[in-house]
């Protein structure tokens, strides 16, 4: 089976992140044939400096490397080294009702806050259909607020296919309610444009103070606790098995439980957490040559495949004469 996510190269990298698809991409690559790559043309939606997504690009490769990513079992590449998906996104741009852009959620989420609209933010869906489909991948993991991209994606396969023959596979999500949505430091879903997150890679001092700024309702000391409705409880169970979410549980619906305590603790856990990745990841961008060796690589396995996809697509629609 395929498997296939990317992330944008937008930030730094954080919880929900790391959480919400870079794990659930590492633990995919043992089983399935995982593709797995950084969505640096998606980015420049928002990122309107050149160095900076150089930076941020090459940094997402080294945290994805460095997190577990294993290029010799996985295709793992940068978006733009794959030029064939700008060709199918203007394929699939010529099946795509207006309509059916125009009702996209993050299109008009972003212009409710103010973000100028543009082509490439309306017509995102369809460069996220191209990703999708030029490598047949079967299941993409997405989190909750692009459920609707990847539906859209689904309707565009089966437009195109009804208009020129059996051509591209028809993928499903995977949205597992557990990483459904990573809250952040205010409950909402954790995201760099809500500048709540809690960054995996930076220093400890700088995420300590993000882990105690944590949201929590004003519950007396001495009350129990309600665990199912605090983000504190909810960013620490992605660290705990099922055993430690029950005892963390019970501590909250004891009375004596303080906030801030928990805090302290969370704060450890994650520091302990992604120890061994943060010496990894220093030793990878020390070494700009190797990683860009790995990527390049990464790009060649990946355009064999697009090459497939795009060549039935041309043939499909009369344009390879």
């Amino acid at each position: 089976m395929r498997v296939l996510s990317g992330i944008q190269p937008s930030g730094n990298l954080h919880l929900g992140n790391y959480f919400a698809m870079m794990k659930r991409m590492i633990d995919y690559q043992e089983h399935h044939t995982l593709f797995c790559f950084v969505v640096n043309l998606h980015a420049l939606t928002s990122v309107f400096e050149a160095q900076k997504l150089r930076e941020n690009t090459f940094a997402a490769c080294c945290d994805f490397l460095a997190l577990g990513i294993d290029p010799e079992k996985s295709y793992f590449y940068v978006q733009s080294d794959v030029p064939e998906v700008t060709e199918l996104t203007w394929l699939l741009s010529n099946v795509t009702p207006m309509g059916l852009l125009e009702r996209g959620h993050s299109y008009k989420d972003k212009l409710a806050k103010g973000i100028p609209a543009n082509h490439g933010l309306f017509a995102y869906p369809v460069l996220m259909a191209a990703d999708i489909l030029l490598y047949g991948a079967d299941i993409v993991p997405v989190g909750k607020d692009q459920k609707q991209h990847l539906e859209m994606t689904r309707d565009i396969a089966i437009r195109f296919n009804q208009t020129y023959g059996e051509v591209f596979v028809v993928p499903e999500p995977d949205i597992p309610d557990s990483v459904a949505m990573v809250p952040g430091l205010d409950g909402q879903k954790m995201s760099k444009s809500y500048g709540n997150t809690i960054d995996i890679f930076s220093p400890e001092n700088v995420m300590k103070k993000r882990v105690m700024s944590i949201v929590t309702d004003a519950t007396p000391v001495e009350a129990p606790k309600n665990p199912d409705t605090c983000n504190l409880f909810a960013i620490y169970s992605l660290f705990l098995d099922e055993a430690g979410r029950k005892e963390l549980r019970a501590r909250y619906l004891a009375p004596g439980l303080k906030y801030g305590e928990v805090k302290k603790e969370l704060a450890e856990v994650i520091w302990n957490y992604f120890a061994p990745y943060r010496q990894r990841r220093d030793e990878l961008m020390k070494d700009p040559e190797g990683v860009h060796r790995i990527m390049q690589r990464g790009a060649e396995k990946a355009r064999a495949v697009a090459a497939h996809y795009l060549e039935a697509a041309r043939h499909a629609t009369g344009i390879d004469y």
